[in-house]
């Protein structure tokens, strides 16, 4: 998840704005990274913690899956028109507002009597991280004018989210094996008011007149939550039961009704003339199948690591250790390999990586050694961590300055929808399947075709990543 207001109006101005660094640039930075973080975090920390929160609050695979897509999905529907709510009242009200909702979200999952009031909680916490999510990066605009400082903090905000993507396994495991489940949860609060006292120490930023596009996020949401209930449910109970049928056909018409409206809308926040653009479609199809590959992977192995095994939640976290270890050392590898080749061999590299390591996870069985396990899931973290600066370079090279907001932020929605697709689809997979490895073996195979097919269509891309003028 990288930038998602690079070039917004509230950036811009929070940039030029004299004083906007009284707080102390280390301070803006701080409450910045930690909102981050704890957005990044709350994406896979539940996933190990999946099998204990199905025994102690019931429910069955469409449960559990809805409490990993729940976030995800709002978090993705919702995030192309935080930018314009975060201009509208001003990064650091938004951030604040969004931080407070995120940690009473958090309270409230932890405190959930049922697993419906549960995913409820984590719908909530979904939409407080997509207000969050741009105004953070603007925050750091804000207490960064200088280009060059400005580089170095949102290299650091990145890292950020980098290290709470590996540690969320990990941390999750541990915390509920040892002190319990909802403290996954829990652990949310210290950080949430540590990073509010720093932002009190932050001045208040510009507001900005933004148009909200509202027939398009309505119908987005509406669009993307139709079509994972329908995904989800048609696994667990049948894609021929009528209410499935219904929320599938309710979905198609709210994505025609969503196109429609970014077409003749005076200001749609998906501005639909970015897609001509070869390398704009193309990047967007390579983020949605690498966050299908690894969130739908470890969904997968949290799953099989405990209910196939038998390991604890700890020892499950720690098998996702070697996996997720080197991710901040392979992401300035790929940046180095993008300086000296193009974006494009990177890209390419580490599809290719990540399709080889889902094939190899294919004779995983019920006696393959646990650790043998960890080791053949490295390529698929490592594959990623290759792709993905020299994917969001690419896109940001392809677009107009005024545009790299947008088109930054169009790439991390298709990569959390992706995410949010493959836990609803494999899911399916393991609900339809005769066995548990043959529906993880098929959700493995699937992805790793896809891979191969975006690797194939990005070597059509041009080498060094320039505007191919379709924008």
């Amino acid at each position: 998840m990288k930038s998602l207001l690079k070039s917004s109006p509230a950036a811009r101005a929070s940039a030029a704005a004299p004083g906007v660094a009284r707080g102390g640039s280390t301070v803006v930075l701080g409450a910045a990274l930690l909102g981050f973080f704890l957005i990044a975090l709350d994406a896979l920390i539940v996933t190990v913690a999946l099998p204990d929160i199905g025994r102690s609050l019931g429910g069955g695979m469409s449960g559990l899956q809805w409490m990993v897509d729940g976030y995800t999905l709002i978090f993705a529907a919702l995030m192309l028109s935080a930018g314009a709510l975060s201009d509208r009242i001003g990064a650091r009200q938004a951030y604040g507002g969004g931080l407070v909702l995120f940690a009473l979200a958090s309270a409230a999952c932890g405190l959930a009597p049922s697993l419906g009031v549960l995913v409820a909680a984590r719908l909530v916490q979904g939409a407080a991280a997509a207000v969050m999510m741009p105004a953070s990066l603007a925050l750091v605009r804000q207490g960064f004018p200088d280009q060059a400082k400005r580089a170095q903090a949102i290299a650091l905000w990145t890292v950020g989210g980098a290290v709470a993507v590996a540690a969320g396994p990990v941390l999750g495991g541990a915390l509920t094996a040892t002190v319990g489940w909802r403290w996954i949860f829990f652990v949310n609060l210290p950080a949430g008011l540590l990073a509010l006292a720093l932002l009190a120490r932050v001045p208040a930023s510009p507001r900005l007149p933004a148009r909200l596009d509202v027939v398009g996020q309505v119908t987005a949401v509406v669009a993307m939550g139709a079509l994972t209930y329908g995904v989800i449910e048609g696994g667990d109970k049948g894609f021929g039961r009528p209410l499935v049928v219904a929320s599938l056909v309710v979905a198609a018409a709210a994505a025609a009704a969503f196109l429609t409206a970014q077409a003749r809308g005076a200001h749609p926040m998906l501005p639909l003339p970015l897609f001509r653009s070869r390398v704009v479609a193309v990047s967007l199809v390579v983020g949605f199948m690498l966050n299908a590959a690894y969130y739908g992977g470890v969904f997968l192995f949290s799953l099989y690591l405990q209910q196939e095994r038998g390991l604890s939640a700890l020892h499950a976290g720690l098998m996702f250790i070697p996996m997720t270890a080197l991710v901040a050392v392979v992401n300035l590898a790929s940046a180095k390999l993008a300086a000296l080749f193009g974006p494009r061999v990177p890209m390419v590299a580490g599809q290719l990586v990540t399709a080889a390591g889902l094939l190899a996870l294919l004779g995983v069985g019920t006696h393959t050694q646990v650790w043998t396990v960890a080791a053949l899931m490295v390529p698929v973290g490592l594959g990623g961590a290759l792709t993905v600066p020299a994917l969001t370079a690419m896109l940001l090279d392809a677009v107009p300055a005024d545009r790299a907001g947008t088109a930054s932020a169009v790439l991390n929605t298709a990569r959390q929808v992706g995410g949010a697709i493959a836990v609803a689809a494999f899911g399916a997979l393991l609900a339809g399947a005769n066995t548990f490895l043959a529906g993880m073996r098929w959700s493995m195979l699937l992805a790793a075709a896809g891979l191969v097919l975006t690797a194939g269509a990005t070597l059509t891309l041009p080498r060094k990543g320039r505007r191919d003028g379709e924008v």
